[in-house]
């Protein structure tokens, strides 16, 4: 079984790899998404000019509820708050997580919402 250290070293390797391949431009910005044990955060960036356009975060007031529940509130705030700063289209960037439980509930509600991926 594996410590917490050797779990969080093989998640920012894939953090690494995915990074790699996942830009934000400012036709199409990154979502990067963090999951921490209590809550998720979400923010839309470009990548070239170093901007967040939007963000969103599981410590709001509308967020509320278990955290797959919290996720999907977080994946709605973020898709309002993208078509507010005029971005229809972004790039998923998972951070190394597994597209799998809360990560998954958040995308889902962004696609909802109108993100397209």
């Amino acid at each position: 079984m594996d410590t917490p250290k050797q779990k969080a070293i093989r998640r920012q390797r894939r953090h690494r790899v995915i990074r790699k391949r996942v830009r934000g431009t400012p036709d199409k910005p990154r979502l990067c998404v963090y999951r921490s044990n209590k809550h998720i955060y979400v923010q839309v960036i470009d990548d070239l000019a170093g901007h967040t356009l939007a963000a969103a975060s599981s410590q709001e007031e509308g967020a509320t509820g278990a955290k797959a529940e919290a996720a999907k509130a977080v994946g709605r705030l973020v898709a309002e708050r993208a078509k507010q700063a005029g971005v229809q289209a972004v790039c998923f960037d998972r951070g190394g997580f597994k597209y799998h439980g809360r990560i998954k509930a958040l995308a889902d509600a962004a696609r909802e919402n109108g993100l397209q991926f």
